[in-house]
């Protein structure tokens, strides 16, 4: 989507919308590169005023707590002195504290009022924004104490209102960074060692950039709790798992991976509620928070134990003697603001400096949200009734906006007379919002640019854009674009099959994959020099063969969960419909989750298939078995590639895992704690296995091959089986189903695997697994014959006997081998302390 997206569309929609010649302002959701901004500045470090002019070079991206742009400096000029770190050419961060979409910013707004009771304060009160980029420089300072180096957090340099978008922003250092590198480390159990606080062997222990930046966010919430900025805190909590990426490391430190980390986002975008927990760090976070008497979280400090820490430090904070009693004014404000009945409690039933101070920045609000014109604001001031009035129509659903708006400002009262009495400008107004609504489908790729033009050129084809909009994006353009909808069919249904027959299109498909890698920074310089140099060779084509095997297999799951459902619901018609097609869902909600489904054997038969037919199992000895589960199974093939082809089988399994993860919403983010944790897991942890493997192959490579246990086990099982089964039989006066008894069904097999393995010495792999397998059966035909042979068996058809038999066979061989795997994968290797 982003690849047909072109500022110069977006600003031929603009020039249409400016044609229509209306009395209101178009509406901004955001800024396109090249946009010439000018706003009137307030520094931070000293409160000193000036008019500059940027330019947005670049939209770097957004979220709830606002969004985020590359600018450029253009000319800047002071009213009463120079704002430090600001100068014309200079590239540096601009936030305006409003989410670009419309759907986050609601979701943001509605829980930050069940919190507070008021609007979101950093984007309506300029002394929210002000206390929070005041609390930033004194973080700066500290960090400067627990580092060494003030660099390790952004600096922050001034704020401002735009009018505009209606929101407070802030100017600030411009961090030329990134998240982090996913890094191969085939020692997760050191690393796991590591972060319980073990010792372990240092020269073996790999993932520096991960541990870097592990110690740096724990250290870095210890200072800001010691610095009293407690809430500010919860954007560097490791255990939310989404806080990684307020951590960047600086461009220029990229020749130490253990140094250069800054951390760079100090603006909460959601406010944590006691019974609204969003991760899993928050549940810590809402006890603590209680204890600390603060039930709803957001950006609270304690300015006591600011006070404390500057006067234990008065060296590093010489100075800040002005910015701490701005922030001190800044925060009453602010705190004040909000009727916020979990923290102002009884002061909501005496207090006249409260009220008078909601009031008042209630209107400010207002104003900086471009509702009110300065002489309304004005009128609103004096007139507490008035304020009362206009606070409540908000609340009002499109009457009461509409009164707003005809109250509040001059150019709404007269765009709205001019509709009624105008119908030339009726038709213009119709067509203006139109065009702002093509913008916002243009930006989110739902329609492209030739259509887009299209649209604004005849708008009456948005009457039936506006109710598929509600879709997702790719649902909505493929039902509105039918060249789209076959390219997609085509990619989805077709492409598969002819990167399994063409040798260049797979080439091309692996050039691709490297070119996005490189963009997207999990692939080096030298790692694609060396993919590209491997692309012709035999091997290489084989795996890539296999991988679009793979893809063919995607949509197997779907199909066949879809077909048993509609089976079921058509085989059942004495059944209620609702129960019915209840149970339908059901199903196909069943083969989402399973480990094991209709798609993922396929895969794995096949991979199997190739096992057979080259009698190779050396080549695909990892892919054999991944390939029969689902979801890991697609990684089976770049985990493999691991020992011949690291480089590619590093980009391979970051590039699979990593894309499969950011479909997650929120915990999914690049650069967060899942994405690490799933390359891990998919890519780190097999490589983990496979180096313990081998470090207990050479131990047992020093043993006898040992087997004679094996009957020893099957016979224990039977044992087992059949004390349980004579306590069944006493009871029901029959033989138990494999249902019946599924517990010792589970646990039984598994432990005779696992003991099969660990008594088998020096036996080859394979050897033990066969070992395994052949005990679990064994274990069920042992135990049916005992049965039948002692008549417990009663009057029950040999037909059944035999069928219960041949179930046991498959799920005990089944169980016993998992059992021998599982041990195997937990057996420790060499000593890693």
């Amino acid at each position: 989507m982003e690849a047909e997206y072109s500022v110069g569309t977006y600003r031929e929609l603009e020039q249409k919308f400016l044609k229509t010649a209306l009395h209101r302002p178009m509406q901004i959701k955001r800024y396109e590169t090249g946009t010439e901004l000018q706003y009137d500045l307030t520094g931070v470090a000293q409160a000193n005023r000036a008019s500059v002019r940027l330019v947005i070079d670049k939209f770097v991206g957004g979220g709830f707590a606002g969004q985020v742009y590359r600018v450029k400096v253009l000319d800047i000029q002071s009213e009463s002195g120079q704002i430090a770190g600001i100068e014309p050419g200079k590239l540096l961060a601009m936030k305006i504290l409003i989410p670009p979409s419309s759907c986050s910013n609601l979701f943001r707004n509605v829980i930050y009022r069940i919190g507070f009771q008021g609007a979101f304060q950093l984007q309506v009160n300029p002394a929210a924004a002000r206390s929070g980029a005041i609390w930033q420089k004194f973080i700066r300072r500290g960090a400067k104490i627990r580092f060494g180096d003030e660099k390790s957090v952004v600096d922050i340099h001034a704020t401002f209102v735009d009018g505009s978008m209606g929101s407070c922003g802030e100017l600030s250092e411009w961090i030329d960074g990134r998240t982090w590198r996913l890094e191969v480390d085939p020692h997760l159990d050191l690393l796991k060692q590591w972060r319980k606080g073990r010792p372990v062997d240092s020269d073996r222990l790999g993932s520096p950039e991960y541990r870097t930046k592990y110690e740096f966010m724990h250290s870095f919430v210890n200072l800001l709790h010691e610095i009293g900025a407690h809430e500010f805190a919860r954007q560097y909590e490791w255990t939310t798992w989404k806080s990684q990426p307020n951590c960047l490391k600086r461009s220029q430190t990229e020749g130490s991976p253990t140094t250069g980390l800054v951390a760079v986002d100090f603006r909460a975008g959601l406010a944590l509620l006691p019974f609204l927990p969003m991760s899993p760090g928050d549940f810590k976070l809402i006890w603590n928070g209680v204890k600390r008497g603060s039930l709803v979280q957001f950006d609270r400090g304690s300015i006591n134990k600011l006070e404390q820490f500057i006067a234990a430090h008065p060296a590093e904070f010489a100075g800040t003697e002005t910015m701490l009693e701005e922030l001190k004014t800044s925060e009453q404000v602010y705190r004040n603001s909000v009727p916020d009945i979990t923290h102002n409690h009884v002061r909501l039933l005496y207090s006249s400096r409260l009220w008078s101070t909601m009031f008042t920045s209630l209107v400010n609000g207002w104003k900086v949200r471009n509702l009110v014109s300065r002489p309304c604001q004005e009128k609103l001031l004096g007139n507490k009734a008035l304020i009362i009035l206009f606070n409540i129509l908000g609340a009002v659903p499109f009457f009461g906006r509409f009164i707003r708006r005809v109250w509040g400002q001059p150019y709404w009262r007269k765009h709205y007379r001019e509709i009624i009495t105008n119908l030339d400008y009726f038709r213009r107004a119709i067509r203006g919002k139109a065009i702002e609504k093509i913008i916002g489908w243009y930006r989110a790729g739902r329609i492209v640019d030739k259509r887009a033009m299209k649209l604004a050129g005849q708008v009456w084809r948005c009457s039936y854009h506006g109710p598929l909009s509600l879709l997702p994006v790719g649902l909505h353009r493929c039902l509105t674009d039918w060249q789209y909808a076959r390219q997609r069919l085509d990619y989805l249904a077709f492409r598969p099959i002819r990167l399994y027959f063409n040798e260049e299109l797979r080439i091309q498909w692996l050039k691709d994959m490297v070119a996005e890698g490189k963009k997207k920074h999990i692939l080096t310089e030298d790692d694609s020099n060396i993919i590209l140099s491997q692309v012709n060779e035999p091997f290489i084509q084989k795996y890539l063969k296999s991988l679009a095997v793979h893809i063919c297999t995607l949509p197997v799951t779907q199909v066949v969960s879809v077909l048993i459902a509609a089976i079921y619901v058509l085989t059942h018609p004495e059944m209620p419909r609702a129960e019915a097609y209840a149970i339908g869902v059901g199903i196909i909600a069943l083969f989402q989750v399973i480990p094991i489904s209709p798609g993922s054997m396929v895969r794995g038969l096949y991979v199997l298939f190739l096992v057979i037919k080259e009698k190779n199992f050396k080549d695909y000895n990892i892919a054999v078995f991944l390939g029969f589960f689902k979801y890991i199974g697609y990684l089976a093939f770049p985990i493999q590639m691991a020992y011949h082809y690291p480089a590619m089988a590093r980009f391979m399994a970051a590039h699979w895992a990593t894309e499969a993860v950011h479909i997650v919403p929120v915990f999914g983010e690049r650069g967060a704690l899942l994405e690490h944790w799933i390359y891990s897991l998919f890519y780190n942890l097999p490589l983990t296995i496979r180096r313990k493997m081998n470090e207990r192959s050479e131990i047992r490579a020093a043993m006898k091959p040992r087997l004679w246990h094996v009957p020893l086990c099957a016979i224990f099982g039977t044992g087992i089986f059949w004390i349980a089964n004579s306590i069944y039989f006493k009871k029901f006066d029959r033989l138990a189903s494999l249902r019946e008894i599924w517990l010792p069904a589970i646990i039984v097999p598994a432990i005779c695997g696992a003991a099969v393995t660990l008594g088998a010495a020096g036996t080859k792999m394979w050897k033990r697994v066969m070992a395994g397998t052949v005990c679990g059966a064994a274990i069920a035909i042992l135990e049916t014959i005992l049965f039948v042979g002692l008549g417990y068996s009663g009057d029950m058809p040999a037909g059944a006997i035999a069928v219960n038999c041949i179930w046991k066979v498959f799920v005990f061989a089944i169980i016993s081998t998992i059992g021998v795997l599982l041990t195997e994968l937990k057996l420790p290797g060499r000593k890693t302390g």
